[in-house]
Parts: structure tokens; C-alpha cells; sequence
């Protein structure tokens, strides 16, 4: 190899990036002290943008395409470097590559709660996270503001400060749009263009562009959620006092079928207590106004007043109850004529067979087949 032939070899003459990476936002090529020669053929890729740079200062701009460089497409350049009438030797600079595709799939959300003002709920917190693509739209304004004289800069350098702007710009936006927490799950597209409307501004001045953003969930603190859960369902049964009711009368049933071969006496107190539940109960819900008959509750009547007994049950008294009490107890066969019992005004304990109005309804019940 002549003197001539190895001189040539120190110079560059093919200049380009195959970008092997998935993360590779800007990489310099290997110049390595070797001069550039002028000629020398630069390969610019789609979805890439070539940089020349010139003692730290951004020359030259060259997007996708094949060159040969020569002082004519290098103007700025040529001014940096003073060849007022052309040069053709080899020349120094730095040439970076700035890869100008979408990265997809970035990951954005909310590292603790956000406190969001509900018109109505009050003051709530709420968790979002979805995910971004983005991609360098002016590649000088990005290296120059972002990435500089970094020889390999990827997304991991970038991408903290991304989901920030994207989380502090994009709760606000969520916040101004007013809408309602219950209807947030039936917007998330709609949230999503909100928040890459507002953000674009931010990422156009270091150079890039939003070119989605996806709201994939927004969600309420746990307890939050459980009440709702509870809200929703009181939706559903609608009317709570006659749902209070059923349960107790439910009760009941259990509790006298407990007694068939079982302790009469305890599911007699069982079915005094269920009876007692179901009325009080409804009248908690009437009083509150739950079965929306009476909305005001002003007008209506006190209840009627009802004869109450006592009932001896393992020799202790259990009650009161009322009529409708008993005569449940009766056929459930909790009690019997030969149960004691007392009801106010009576001087002593006496056989429920021997109390008129008791007797009558013991008398209800139909004689045994013959």
C-alpha cells in the first residue's frame, strides 16, 4: 500500500447509523480524531435526521436521503469554517444522528394519590396511569436542549421527566374538565386527547411531540370504592324498609323451623325477637323516610296503641310482645295454653289458656284429624 493510499484510509468517507436499538434517541458517529473528507458520502435513513456540529456549535441539518458533501449543501458550515471560495480537504466535526421514529408504549401514572375536587362527592383522591408515544419533532431543538453533546442518548434519560409533565399537566386538565368521578371510566378516550392537548406545548419545547396518550385507568382509594359498592346497592333494592322487613321475616322462618324437635323456648324468643325487628325496623325506615310514602313525615298519625304480654320462658320473661307476636309464637308452637304470662294491670303470672283474647287464638287453630 503506497504512502498516498494509506494517507486516504485516515479519512472518513462514508458516513450513516443502522440504529439496532429500540431506546436510541440520539447516537454520534465514531470520528475518532479522522478527518472527513470532503466528497464523502453521508446515508441519512427514514426516521432519522443527521447533525452536523462544528466546536460545539450546531451546523448543518440533513434529513433522510443519501449526500455527497460538498460546500454547496453545507452552508452553514462552510460560513463556521471561513472557506469563502469553496474547499475540498478533509475537515473535523461531529456528526450526530437523531432517530425521528415513535417510541411506543412509554408507561405513565400517578405515584400517589391526586386530591380532585367533585362536584358531588367533595374533595376525592384519585390513582391514573395509562401510556404515551412520542417522537423528536425538531431534532436541533432537542439536541440542543436536551440531549447536547451525549454520545448515546436513550429514553431512559428522558423518560422520568416525561411522566411528570404528563401526570402534573394532566391531573390539572382532568380537574378543569369538570367531569363527574361516576362518568370518568365512560371518558377515558376523551381524557386522553384532554391531557395531549394540554401537554403538547411542553414536549414541543425541548423538540418533541405527543403523538398519543392513552388513559387506561382511573381509580378511587379502596374505602372510597366500598362505599360506592354500598351506594350502588341501596340503588338497586330500592325500597329499604320493606327489605328490612323481608330479612326479618326470613329470620323468622329459620328460626321456626329451628324449633321443630328443638328448645320451643328459644325459638320462641327467636320469633318475638325477629317480630320485634321487622316492626321496629320499618318504623326506623318510615321515620327516615326510606319507602317514600309519607316524604315529610309531619302528618303522620302515631301508632296505634297494642296490648303486650310477657312470656315465661325457662323461667325467665322475655317480651313484651304484641298479639300479632304471640299468635305467630303460637303456631310455630313456641308457647302454649300452659305458658305463663303477664301484661301490665295483672296482679300475677297466669296460664295463657286462661286469658280471653289468648284463648281465642289458641281456639284458631283447626282440631286434629281423626
Amino acid at each position: 500500500m503506497g504512502f498516498f493510499s494509506k494517507l486516504l484510509n485516515e479519512f472518513i468517507d462514508i458516513i450513516e447509523w443502522v440504529d439496532t436499538t429500540q431506546d436510541t434517541l440520539v447516537w454520534k458517529f465514531p470520528r475518532n480524531d479522522n478527518a472527513i473528507k470532503m466528497g464523502a458520502k453521508l446515508t441519512v435513513r427514514e426516521s432519522q435526521a443527521a447533525i452536523f456540529m462544528n466546536e460545539g456549535r450546531i451546523a448543518d441539518v440533513f434529513m433522510p436521503g443519501m449526500y455527497e458533501l460538498q460546500t454547496e449543501n453545507m452552508p452553514i458550515l462552510t460560513t463556521l469554517l471561513s472557506w469563502k471560495y469553496g474547499f475540498n480537504s478533509p475537515f473535523k466535526a461531529d456528526v450526530y444522528f437523531v432517530s425521528t421514529r415513535q417510541f411506543v408504549n412509554q408507561k405513565w401514572g400517578t405515584k400517589n394519590p391526586v386530591m380532585i375536587r367533585d362536584a358531588e362527592f367533595g374533595p376525592v383522591r384519585l390513582r391514573a396511569f395509562g401510556s404515551f408515544n412520542f417522537k423528536v419533532q425538531d431534532p436541533k431543538v432537542f439536541l440542543n436542549q436536551i440531549s447536547a453533546t451525549n454520545p448515546d442518548f436513550n429514553v431512559a434519560y428522558i423518560e422520568e421527566q416525561l411522566r411528570n409533565t404528563i401526570v402534573a399537566r394532566g391531573m390539572d386538565a382532568v380537574a378543569q374538565s369538570k367531569i363527574p368521578i361516576l362518568d370518568l371510566a365512560a371518558n377515558y378516550n376523551e381524557m386522553g386527547l384532554l391531557i395531549s392537548d394540554t401537554i403538547q406545548p411542553d414536549f414541543a419545547e425541548i423538540g418533541l411531540t405527543l403523538s398519543k396518550l392513552l388513559v387506561e385507568n382511573i381509580s378511587l382509594p379502596a374505602e372510597v370504592e366500598a362505599a360506592l359498592d354500598k351506594r350502588s346497592q341501596m340503588g338497586i333494592i330500592g325500597n329499604l324498609g320493606a327489605y328490612a322487613q323481608f330479612q326479618a321475616a326470613n329470620a323468622m322462618e329459620k328460626s321456626a323451623e329451628n324449633s321443630i324437635g328443638g328448645n320451643l323456648g328459644a325459638a320462641g324468643m327467636g320469633l318475638g325477637v325477629g317480630a320485634a325487628m321487622m316492626n321496629q325496623v320499618g318504623n326506623v325506615f318510615k321515620q327516615n323516610n326510606f319507602d317514600g310514602a309519607n316524604p315529610s313525615g309531619a302528618d303522620a298519625p302515631p301508632p296505634f296503641p297494642t296490648t303486650q304480654y310477657h312470656i315465661a320462658v325457662d323461667g325467665k320473661s322475655d317480651g313484651p310482645h304484641s298479639l300479632a307476636d304471640i299468635d305467630k309464637m303460637i303456631a310455630a308452637k313456641a308457647i302454649n295454653k300452659e305458658t305463663m304470662v303477664w301484661k301490665k294491670g295483672m296482679a300475677a303470672w297466669v296460664a295463657a289458656g286462661t286469658v280471653a283474647e289468648l284463648d281465642d287464638l289458641f281456639n284458631n287453630e283447626p282440631p286434629p284429624l281423626a
